[in-house]
């Protein structure tokens, strides 16, 4: 049971875990340690997760989610297999604990009056500023 916050908690059924050969350094050891782990949340099929946050969850830009709606989590991180595994579901968790608060609506507002008029008055500066650049002088 992989607890994300109080109110959502994910069964280990709806995790699949596959442990791989990591790559980089750790000597002739390296070649026979499958420390690496890759963490396969199905976002679309779960159903520990309620609707409003499954939705935002793959609406996220987000290049770990494939098109069937997995979340692939891969850790080779450290050189023990425990602390990638540990690694692998606390990024799951967090990024699941990003989605869980929605985000605000924006409200749409108006520019007052001073700043309609300091945005103009810029721009009269800005034009006369360029206006002396064109002009020049007779040389003579």
């Amino acid at each position: 049971m992989l607890i994300v916050s109080p109110a959502i908690a994910l069964p280990e059924s709806e995790l699949a875990e596959r442990f791989l050969r990591a790559d980089g350094p750790g000597g002739q050891h390296v070649n026979r340690t499958e420390s690496a782990v890759e963490l396969r949340f199905d976002v679309v099929n779960s159903v520990a997760l309620p609707q409003d946050v499954r939705e935002r969850l793959l609406a996220r830009r987000d290049r770990r989610l494939t098109v069937e709606g997995v979340l692939v989590i891969q850790s080779r991180r450290f050189r023990e297999q425990a602390r990638n595994r540990d690694d692998a579901r606390e990024r799951l968790a967090g990024i699941i604990r990003d989605v869980l608060v929605p985000p605000r609506k924006r409200v749409a507002t108006r520019p007052t009056r001073a700043s309609k008029e300091r945005r103009l008055v810029g721009k009269l500066q800005r034009g006369r500023i360029k206006q002396t650049r064109s002009r020049r002088p007779d040389v003579e």
